[in-house]
Order: structure tokens, then C-alpha cells, then sequence
């Protein structure tokens, strides 16, 4: 019987992926759903992106769509790049594709091109980066670029008292669509944490690797979980997006 696991923020760190990967029990029939932002930050951008295309002869893989995929593919569509992109982790990647040769990066754009928005499964789990606004669920977003630059599912979340029920007016609509929300974008480090936080039913798998954290992968049927090392301990010439 297969199991589904989620895969929070990569940055670039080629590095941190395959240890983590190599640290879970995968096996071939799994399903792999990655959440996005598998760019920016380490050295390995173009590299991470060729192992996550080659792990779709091994395993049934989702890609969700990140806003640091999005701010990628824009580059290389319009080659002027933006500085606050650029300085949240850009650099190293306008860095490293200086090397790639130019039919690898057109395999790459086609790639970034079709990453999904959301994926949601027969179990009613929704997987996205960022978050939605609709109260009415993500089939009804008027604002698809939410979907990975948002970031009020979250917050709201963290804010939510513990002890409310679901059935008080109060309580957040858009927590009562979905059995579970998996989500990166926001790491935890922002609230000292390094591994997978729940907060009502979102859970949140971006525990840092852009920056001092590890690499997650959650088994979401048994919420057991695997990290690699601290990332920047596997880059220790250089920065991410510290």
C-alpha cells in the first residue's frame, strides 16, 4: 500500500534533499507532493529542479507551484530580474544558471510552466504553498497568485484560539472545507520552531531550509517526519538567503 508524503521549501539546497529523501522510507509506488519554492536561496537551483524532474520515473510526484518558481520562470521570460527578488535569494540562482546550458533551461521553464497551483486529494487534504482567501475553497480564488504568495491562512491560524469549536460563527471558514491544509512559504523558524507545526488543521512543513533549518519530508497519513541536517551546515561557504 502506498503513502503520501509532503516535501516542504527546497531553496536550491540540492544537498538537504537528497539526504532527507535517502532518510525516509520511500518506496517506488509513493506519492510525493512538493510545495513549492524549489529555488533561490543555495547554490543548486538548476540541479534541484533536474533531480525533481528525473524522480517522476520512480515515484507519483506533485509539484506545487512556489512564488520563488513563479519569480524564476518570470526571469527567464523577461531577463530584467526584480531587486527584492534578487536579494531574497535570486542572486544565487541568476548565479548558478550562468552555467546551464541553454536546452536545460528551456526543459526547466516547461517544468516551472506546469507546476500546479493546489493539489487536493480523494481524503480531502489540500496541499498548496501559500494559502487561499476565498471562504468558499480554492475552486473559487478570484486571486490565483494568492495560492502562492499569501499569507493570512497562516497567521490566522497561529492567532486561532485552541479551545474554539468549529461550529462557533467566530470560527475561520476556510478551516471547515478541508480535512487538513498543508502549506511551506512561512517558515517556522519565525516562531523558533523547526519542525512541523499544526495549528487548527493547517499544517505548516517549511521549517527553514532557506536558512538555518533543516529539509522536511511528513508522511501525512502517520504525521511521522524526516529532516536533513541544518542546511547550511551541507553549504558552508555560503549564505542562502541568511
Amino acid at each position: 500500500m502506498s503513502s503520501t508524503f509532503a516535501i516542504g521549501d527546497i531553496h536550491g539546497g540540492l544537498k538537504a534533499l537528497e539526504q532527507v529523501l535517502d532518510r525516509a522510507p520511500l518506496q517506488p509506488n509513493d506519492k510525493l507532493i512538493f510545495l513549492g519554492d524549489y529555488v533561490d536561496g543555495w547554490s543548486q537551483s538548476p540541479e534541484v529542479l533536474d533531480y525533481l524532474m528525473h524522480l517522476t520515473t520512480t515515484y507519483n510526484c506533485v509539484f506545487i507551484r512556489g512564488n520563488h518558481d513563479e519569480l524564476l520562470l518570470k526571469w527567464f521570460k523577461v531577463k530584467t530580474h526584480n531587486e527584492m527578488w534578487y536579494h531574497h535569494g535570486g542572486e544565487a540562482t541568476v548565479t548558478a544558471y550562468k552555467k546551464v546550458a541553454s536546452a536545460r533551461i528551456d526543459e526547466h521553464i516547461a517544468f516551472l510552466e506546469h507546476l500546479e497551483d493546489y493539489h487536493l486529494d480523494k481524503q480531502n487534504r489540500l496541499f498548496v504553498h501559500a494559502g487561499f482567501t476565498n471562504l468558499n475553497g480554492v475552486e473559487y480564488e478570484y486571486f490565483p497568485k494568492m495560492f502562492y504568495w499569501e499569507r493570512t491562512l497562516w497567521e490566522t491560524a497561529l492567532a486561532l484560539d485552541p479551545n474554539m469549536s468549529t461550529k462557533d460563527l467566530r470560527y475561520p471558514k476556510r478551516f471547515t472545507l478541508y480535512k487538513e491544509i498543508y502549506i511551506g512559504h512561512t517558515p517556522v523558524t519565525r516562531i523558533e520552531e523547526t519542525v512541523p507545526v499544526q495549528m487548527a488543521n493547517v499544517w505548516n512543513i517549511d521549517t527553514g531550509a532557506a536558512f538555518k533549518g533543516p529539509l522536511t519530508v511528513i508522511n501525512v497519513d502517520t504525521k511521522e517526519f524526516w529532516q536533513s541536517d541544518p542546511v547550511h551546515t551541507l553549504y558552508k561557504r555560503e549564505k542562502g538567503r541568511n
